[in-house]
């Protein structure tokens, strides 16, 4: 009886496995026509809001170019738990910085590892899926620095445009829709994720919604994941208008120059798909939406940059403009790590038993469902700033309780540091992770070519911390993080910081300033949020490489539309921004406007 039982739950699980992990119908082109209006160049979170909304006018023809393959090709892609288990696989660039001279000194020869999306969907497939739009005063910001058009005000109705959000509370505020296809769910709670609200709230945070008109305080995180699936941007505006018949799409076709007539005006792209080099052209314009590393690769490749830096590689120079300039990114360490002595967290172990797996593939919730960030705050170091300077994550598991290591591993540590700061960790250890993660770093970083080759990677040089005030703002960041040692109610479960005595900085007292500011040095993890080297100005300004129109300077239809625009990283994760910039820019090139001021 017990095995008839059985054979039917096998049964009945093979069938919901097939519904939710089936392959979705792709409607790929092997080859485009020879022209089209628009060409976009990446499907990334960017391009595949534009690829939606440009072939909304069935008069015009749009080509989405796309460097990877499909999404679909790793079924890890629909399971939020797995985010981790993407990296280093064919889904990634898997870039690599240059060594560091002022961080990453506990890295693989100094060495951080990029992440960056190599599919449809583009690194919407690897995120931890936070929705998180930043503080309204970064757009501000932006406006007031010659940005016409990108104040808080200009932005949201964007913002609300994309938005599906299932939180019925937040919908009310007046800062949230429910009309758009990039479905917003609040995360699925473990019992561990009480008990980090209830002590955050001891420690007088205010819980708050962050994406609303004040981002200080923390909440329950909201993720761009339905039903339990990873909802990235091939899924909510790619797949669902593939069969139009004016989008065509063509996958593992690497773009490696815009081509120009000899009005500087762009007439298409030159692509290599399966070791064969072709061109097609564009009769409107050509978008770059390739990312923060992929978009300024493609300009410099194209004669597009500094001077001096493309006659050294003897490029014919188009446009002399800072491209490359300006790199910024999120950085964060991974010392806040904190023990508890009740089972309420997520455990490998836990995550993998039978109960779970089920509960995940019949009804789309339990452990699988969540990406593992389960709480996300945002404070101020000083507290004259007009946003916060902090971001904290904080995951309802610890790194390093996994059987294969992969915290340290995707971090580029050191062999023989990864084991001796995890050596006290155990497999299915439980307890919490926290990030704090620095959301305005001083320090200004560059892209540039390594070659004329465009399968050899730019030279990638964040240079992490090298402006000090980036170094006091983490080290406040992370005694933020310590205070957690002294909430009762975390007390009461067990909590204990794993303490980690690094022997480099061994000869500074353990927590103080200084050892904080040395431990930093060592273990620097990015948090995958390049943005900056196209970045946006008023048309009279000397570091910009696109107008407010992300048009770009001293040539002509040509754009770029994707995190490299921003002037200056927002405060928080930059997907949702990502895909605003791209509904903004839509519009732009239509000529039209699809939303209204938002009354609140």
């Amino acid at each position: 009886m017990f095995c008839r039982i059985l054979s039917v739950l096998v049964v009945l699980l093979a069938v919901f496995v097939y519904l939710k992990l089936k392959p979705v119908p792709s409607n790929l082109r092997s080859e485009p026509e020879d022209a089209y209006d628009y060409i976009i160049v990446g499907a990334g979170s960017a391009g595949c809001v534009l690829a939606n909304r440009l072939s909304e006018d069935s008069n015009a023809r749009v080509l989405l170019l796309e460097a990877g393959g499909e999404e679909t090709s790793n079924s890890f892609t629909d399971i939020p738990l797995a985010s981790f288990k993407l990296q280093q696989t064919t889904l990634n660039w898997n870039y690599t910085t240059v060594p560091q001279n002022y961080a990453c000194k506990a890295l693989k020869n100094h060495q951080s590892l990029w992440p960056r999306g190599k599919a449809l969907g583009g690194t919407s497939n690897l995120n931890l899926m936070m929705y998180v739009r930043g503080s309204r005063h970064d757009y501000d910001e932006w406006a007031a620095n010659g940005c016409e058009g990108w104040s808080y005000e200009d932005v949201l109705p964007y913002f609300l445009k994309s938005e599906d959000n299932r939180n019925a509370e937040y919908v009310k505020s007046g800062y949230h829709s429910t009309n758009g296809p990039l479905t917003v769910t609040d995360v699925q709670k473990v019992p561990l994720t009480d008990v980090l609200l209830d002590a955050v709230k001891e420690m007088g945070y205010n819980i708050t919604d962050v994406n609303a008109d004040d981002n200080l305080g923390y909440m329950l995180a909201q993720t761009t994941i339905k039903d339990g699936v990873r909802w990235s941007t091939a899924k909510a505006f790619l797949r669902p208008v593939m069969d139009r018949q004016n989008l065509h799409v063509v996958t593992y076709a690497h773009v490696t120059k815009v081509l120009f007539n000899d009005k500087k005006e762009a007439t298409g792209v030159e692509y290599i798909r399966y070791g064969r080099t072709r061109q097609v052209r564009a009769t409107q314009e050509v978008v770059l939406s390739a990312g923060a590393v992929g978009s300024p690769h493609i300009l410099l490749l194209s004669g597009i940059g500094p001077r001096k830096h493309l006659e050294d590689f003897k490029i014919p120079v188009i446009a002399d403009l800072p491209v490359g300039e300006n790199l910024q990114d999120h950085i964060s360490t991974d010392l806040l790590a904190y023990s508890i002595s009740e089972p309420l967290g997520i455990t490998q172990a836990k995550a993998e038993s039978l109960s779970s797996i089920l509960q995940y593939y019949l009804f789309g919730t339990g452990y699988f469902s969540t990406p593992g960030i389960e709480v996300i705050g945002f404070i101020k170091t000083e507290p004259h700033g007009q946003y916060p300077d902090i971001e904290i994550h904080i995951l309802n598991t610890l790194m390093g309780s996994d059987r294969e290591k992969l915290g340290p591993k995707i971090i580029n540590m050191q062999t023989d540091t990864a084991e001796l700061l995890y050596s006290d960790i155990a497999n299915n250890m439980e307890g919490f992770f926290m990030t704090p993660m620095l959301l305005h770093p001083r320090s200004r970083g560059t892209i540039r070519l390594h070659s004329t080759d465009p399968s050899e990677y730019p030279d990638i040089d964040p240079h992490y911390l090298e402006h000090p005030d980036d170094l006091r703002t983490f080290v406040a960041g992370l005694k933020h993080g310590l205070e957690f040692a002294n909430s009762e109610k975390l007390k009461a479960i067990g909590a204990k910081l794993i303490e980690r005595v690094l022997p480099q900085c061994s000869h500074h007292k353990p927590y103080s300033d200084e050892y904080l500011a040395c431990y930093v040095r060592h273990i620097t993890m990015t948090l995958y949020h390049p943005t900056g080297t196209c970045k946006m100005g008023a048309v009279d300004d000397p570091s910009a490489v696109v107008d407010p129109e992300l048009r770009v300077n001293g040539v002509k239809r040509l754009r770029v539309v994707d995190a490299s625009i921003m002037p200056n990283v927002i405060s928080g994760n930059t997907n949702a921004p990502t895909i605003m910039i791209a509904e903004k820019a839509s519009d732009m090139i239509k000529g039209i406007k699809t939303v209204g001021k938002i009354q609140l």
